[in-house]
């Protein structure tokens, strides 16, 4: 392979078109290299934000197990929160 890019060269060179065939690769590989960054960055921001979804969403799931695990006692409530007191006497 490496001696068929060699002969291609050569030949290039010979003709005197070397420099529009080294600005032709030249462009192709700059594609191609801005076009693998350009995807990975996008699949990093993807990855980061659905990373952040999740955690917000584990967070939001993990409160909610809290907030319902732990009652507060009735020694703790106000005297507003608890019903009238009834006498059992009779």
């Amino acid at each position: 392979m490496f001696v068929l890019v060699l002969i291609l060269l050569l030949l290039a060179a010979v003709f005197g078109v070397l420099g529009a065939v080294l600005k032709a690769v030249a462009f192709l590989v700059l594609t191609a290299v801005l076009t693998v960054t350009v995807l990975v960055a996008l699949a990093w921001w993807g990855i980061k934000r659905k990373t952040r979804e999740f955690q917000a969403e584990y967070d939001r799931e993990i409160t909610r197990q809290r907030s319902t695990r732990y009652r507060v006692n009735e020694a703790q409530r106000d005297a507003g929160d608890l019903p009238p007191p009834r006498d059992d006497r009779y």
